[in-house]
């Protein structure tokens, strides 16, 4: 319990996403005070479900990774979700008007032996770029691919830590047909409490414990567990201790990319493929990729990265739905692509309180994930899949840091 009148509360989580969550499920149970605050009014961070005509839109994260050793694949197990097991359609053939089978094989293989080269050979600028090929034809199309993976181009991408990542993923990469969102936003325990549309706009770690201070007023806490994006923390919207440099050094070594989604409904009878992949131009660097009739869903999935996603914050949904109506036009032909119409649009770059999709590290800084995840003065402790050291990106590698750190403010409040 809070003692006495010194703290409002024991520990104050700030943000409700995969991280969050996880904080609160290892602290719960364990006769501390626990609030969330969050500045959103909805939990789940980066995983959000978006439940529009019937559909369940995921508009951040959709895939479980690595789903063998996902811990949310095993909530979901647990909690009786069904679980679509079967493979993506990422690097299957695409009947393309544009890009022959033959000319998919040179570009799947132009990728394969970039990887090969960074993960064999790295390069010594850390930069994930200079393992291309400089007369590849197909480095555009590795240039999309990285906006989709990562969210940035690849010379700003570190080879160390894109390594790490792939060394640690497997290719099991499962669905939720309610969604990833749903899932994570059901998982906050019942003893919990909740404050939302409470953006904490500054942190003082002075004195004893923590006081968090928002909109309505100051959180007295004995320990905090600071969750939010790197973007969030490299910036001005939260204030931190001058003490606490470091950690926002470490934030503006690890931005998050940009990825953004774009929903199309198929109204009406008409033959577009099912679970299939095209990429609009895979000469194109920042050519997004559209995906057909997800979990048979009349959708068409558009995935923007890099600096296509930048467009949608830039130019607004109506622009954006326009450019990609018309890519379509052009790879559907008319008639089909008439059947199209524009559902919904992620923003997550646009979003004060997040500010990208998710984290890569800057060539030579990998490390800075691990001093982003050091606890301060054993009252300020640090989660968010920025924080983990080989499934950054991920929803289920947010969980993780969540609960690793909900275990040190554990065994520092019992010193």
């Amino acid at each position: 319990m809070a003692h006495g009148k010194t703290f409002d509360v024991d520990v104050a989580i700030i943000g409700g996403g995969a991280a969050g969550i996880g904080a609160a499920r290892r602290l719960s149970g364990q006769g501390l005070s626990v609030w969330l605050v969050e500045a959103s009014q909805r939990l789940g961070g980066r995983g959000w479900t978006l439940d529009l005509e019937g559909l369940a839109l995921d508009m951040g994260c959709g895939w479980l990774h690595s789903a063998g050793h996902n811990a949310w694949r095993q909530l979901a197990e647990d909690a009786g979700w069904e679980i679509d097991r079967r493979a993506a359609a990422w690097n299957q053939h695409q009947p393309h008007p544009h890009f022959t089978k033959a000319e998919q094989d040179e570009a799947h293989a132009a990728f394969d032996a970039w990887h090969a080269r960074l993960m064999d050979t790295p390069p010594a600028s850390d930069r994930a770029s200079d393992a291309l090929d400089p007369s590849n034809r197909w480095n555009g199309y590795l240039q999309a691919m990285s906006g989709f993976i990562s969210g940035a181009a690849l010379d700003r991408i570190s080879a160390a830590d894109y390594n790490a990542y792939e060394r640690a993923a497997t290719e099991q990469n499962w669905r939720l047909p309610r969604g990833y969102g749903t899932l994570i936003a059901s998982h906050l325990p019942l003893d919990t409490g909740c404050r939302f549309s409470t953006p904490v706009e500054a942190i003082d770690a002075e004195g004893e414990g923590v006081t968090l201070r928002t909109p309505t007023g100051g959180i007295r806490c004995r320990a905090a567990v600071v969750t939010v994006s790197t973007n969030v923390l490299a910036s001005n919207v939260m204030r931190l201790p001058d003490a606490l440099d470091d950690w926002r050094h470490a934030a503006a070594c690890l931005p998050l990319g940009c990825d953004e989604k774009v929903f199309f409904s198929i109204d009406g009878t008409v033959d577009l493929p099912t679970e299939e992949v095209l990429v609009a131009n895979p000469h194109d660097p920042d050519s997004p990729v559209f995906y057909f009739r997800p979990l048979e869903q009349p959708l068409v999935e558009t995935f923007l990265g890099s600096r296509s996603a930048h467009r949608v914050t830039a130019e607004g949904p109506a622009a954006t739905f326009d450019h990609l109506s018309s890519l379509l036009r052009g790879l559907l032909g008319r008639d089909a692509a008439s059947h199209l119409r524009p559902l919904a649009s992620s923003g997550w770059s646009g979003s004060t309180y997040v500010r990208g999709s998710y984290s890569h590290a800057l060539p030579t800084q990998a490390h800075q994930r691990q001093q982003l995840a050091t606890p301060f003065r054993e009252r300020l402790f640090f989660a968010g899949e920025a924080t983990h050291p080989d499934a950054f990106s991920t929803a289920h590698g947010a969980l993780e840091t969540g609960i690793r750190a909900g275990t040190e403010v554990l065994q520092a409040l019992t010193r």
